[in-house]
């Protein structure tokens, strides 16, 4: 299997003056449900679908209770997450307050065992 990739032509916002140059990006083939995982591991465990499945649709709420924590949390060689956040700046630390903070998400970060096996992807170009 090979990951699908497109070329575009996009400019330097740091440099506009500079010419367009080629890019290239990945290109999606499709989605999978969460139900369509549950059964798919489920093929390669001891364990049911049904099970599997209420395991996957837990995560995210006992993920989000450790994160709201302000706690990373790590999943093995398949990797981490942790919040991130981002704010407007002040003139000095006095007038700051959390009513600034614009930017909120969810950074994942690979473990060793995932990074190694995107390492060993191979990919080939699609058209649009």
């Amino acid at each position: 299997m090979s990951i699908k990739y497109v070329l575009s032509q996009k400019r330097n916002p740091a440099r506009p003056g500079d010419p367009l140059k080629w890019y290239a990006g990945a290109r999606s083939t499709g989605k999978v449900t969460l139900k369509a995982l549950g059964k798919e591991i489920a093929k390669r465990g001891p364990v049911s679908p049904a099970d599997v499945l209420a395991v996957l649709e837990a995560l995210p709420r006992v993920l989000m209770e450790h994160l709201s924590e302000g706690q990373i949390v790590r999943l093995g060689d398949f990797g981490s997450f942790q919040v991130a956040i981002g704010s407007s700046g002040v003139e000095s630390e006095a007038n700051f307050s959390p009513s600034l903070i614009e930017t909120r998400k969810v950074v994942f970060r690979p473990g060793t065992g995932l990074k190694e096996r995107l390492n060993g992807l191979e990919f080939e170009i699609t058209s649009f």
